[in-house]
């Protein structure tokens, strides 16, 4: 696939209008459960889809680990989860893996006088605000990178997840790549031990904190930073460029990023790619391969729900600050799809 091509399409598909397919005469309804950071896009698609596809979905949002668990024990149609699974795991537990949509994520911060994405921190600043090197925000090494910025004299509140989280994971997998000194301490995981700061449980905690706390500093999904009016920073990427998070470095990533890998694992954490945010990754779906006789019905109309999402919510999903996937995706997709056989040995999926 060629990388160059994919921004141009997607763009494309997201401008398109909605398709409408004839409805069945009966409302299909599937299950679905785990990753949270996706949520406000699979909230978006369910009541797209339930009126021009007539398909209720319910999606529980818990976390990456208990979505992976639910699927594998066969208690929900399909799992989102922010942690993309091996080759190996996904043959033993008879499940197909497959993108949905690109998530990013971003360092928000609540600085009196301090607008959305004015304040510029570079790789090692941000990880030394975590790691409690740098204590006040009129710091010298902050001020020489944000000249003509007025920082206030607050000292800096770290503010972090104590949940195992996706968000934590990709945060941590940035600054490990970008600091030496994190890569030699906290390191990368879905839950850390943070040196420094304040702790918070769930998305919805870590931005009520940083709201609350003038000097904080935390990190979330775009989408959640959007819906909450929170401060933004720019982040200067591995090309040397001081770049916003926002739907044009978020398309960046994508295009630059490789989709060829097995299970559609792309790298889009820290490319060195012009214009691209640092931060953004796929977050994906897990359904089985096997379903039961009973369940071959909900296996198809996960699928056919996913396949109209993909083909007509563009725009929606934009929106609410995520980034659709690229349309030259769906042909693979569909492809993996094909792998689901009922009992009888047959594909599921009909296109």
């Amino acid at each position: 696939m060629r990388r160059r091509s994919i921004l141009a399409v997607a763009s494309a598909a997201a401008a398109a209008p909605f398709l409408v397919r004839p409805t069945l005469a009966q409302e299909a309804r599937i299950t679905g459960g785990g990753a949270v950071s996706p949520r406000q896009a699979y909230d978006k698609w369910a009541q797209l889809a339930q009126g021009a596809l007539n398909v209720q979905m319910s999606y529980q949002g818990s976390n990456s680990n208990t979505g992976a668990d639910q699927v594998v024990a066969r208690q929900v149609d399909f799992a989102g989860t922010d942690n993309p699974k091996r080759p190996g795991m996904l043959r033993e537990q008879h499940l197909i893996q497959f993108p949905s949509v690109l998530n990013a994520f971003v360092p928000v911060v609540n600085l009196p006088g301090v607008g959305a994405n004015q304040l510029r921190l570079t790789g090692d600043l941000l990880a030394d605000l975590f790691l409690g090197k740098i204590t006040n925000w009129n710091d010298k090494r902050l001020a020489a990178e944000n000249a003509g910025v007025r920082l206030p004299d607050l000292p800096v509140v770290p503010v972090h997840r104590a949940d195992p989280a996706g968000p934590t994971y990709y945060f941590t997998t940035y600054l490990t790549r970008v600091s030496e000194a994190w890569a030699q301490g906290p390191r990368a995981s879905n839950k850390v031990q943070f040196p420094a700061g304040q702790s918070a449980t769930a998305d919805g905690g870590l931005i009520e904190k940083v709201k609350g706390t003038p000097g904080a500093i935390g990190y979330t999904g775009a989408p959640n930073a959007k819906a909450a009016q929170l401060a933004t920073v720019s982040l200067k990427n591995r090309a040397g460029e001081f770049v916003a998070p926002d739907a044009a470095s978020f398309a960046k990533a994508a295009e630059a990023g490789d989709w060829s890998s097995p299970g559609f694992v792309v790298e889009m954490i820290d490319l060195d790619a012009a214009g691209a945010w640092p931060m953004v990754t796929p977050t994906f779906i897990l359904m089985p391969s096997n379903p039961l006789a009973e369940k071959v019905a909900a296996s198809r109309n996960t699928m056919r729900f996913f396949d109209w999402v993909f083909r007509n919510a563009g725009g929606p999903t934009a929106e609410l600050g995520f980034v659709p996937l690229p349309a030259a995706l769906l042909a693979p997709i569909q492809e993996t799809w094909r792998r689901v056989k009922g009992p009888d040995g047959q594909p599921v999926w009909e296109a």
